[in-house]
């Protein structure tokens, strides 16, 4: 059992906020989106596991990642672009609430199809 300060946390939070303060906006989605695909694994795990609890903590921590992302967007500048990302990720977040509420490991497939789409097309803009 690891006690309060974990060493190793620490670390790892510290790597993070470091690449994020370095981060340029396209990298800032690019985290946010790898951090997403990484999230909606562990809700997985959790549900395979019938953690609920962790489950409800993991799939909160998806949706705040998805509203992050979807508040990014320029709606009046970005044009179509922007306008579909608004509705994948409207469509992600639906559906990460019906695999939380059905506790469906199924239902995450397509959120990580969405995502892992997304993520591919974002690392072609470079």
């Amino acid at each position: 059992m690891l006690n309060e300060y974990d060493p190793f946390n620490a670390y790892k939070q510290t790597t993070l906020d470091a690449r994020v303060a370095a981060a340029n906006p396209h990298e800032m989605v690019r985290m946010l989106l790898d951090g997403l695909l990484e999230e909606v694994q562990r809700s997985s795990g959790f549900m395979e596991r019938r953690s609920f609890e962790d489950k409800g903590r993991s799939i909160n921590k998806c949706l705040n990642i998805i509203h992050g992302l979807d508040s990014m967007l320029d709606l009046e500048n970005g044009g179509e672009v922007a306008t579909t990302l608004n509705r994948l990720y409207d469509y992600c977040s639906r559906q990460l609430v019906t695999a939380s509420v059905e506790n469906s490991i199924e239902a995450l497939t397509p959120v990580i199809k969405v995502i892992t789409d997304v993520r591919a097309g974002w690392a072609n803009l470079n």
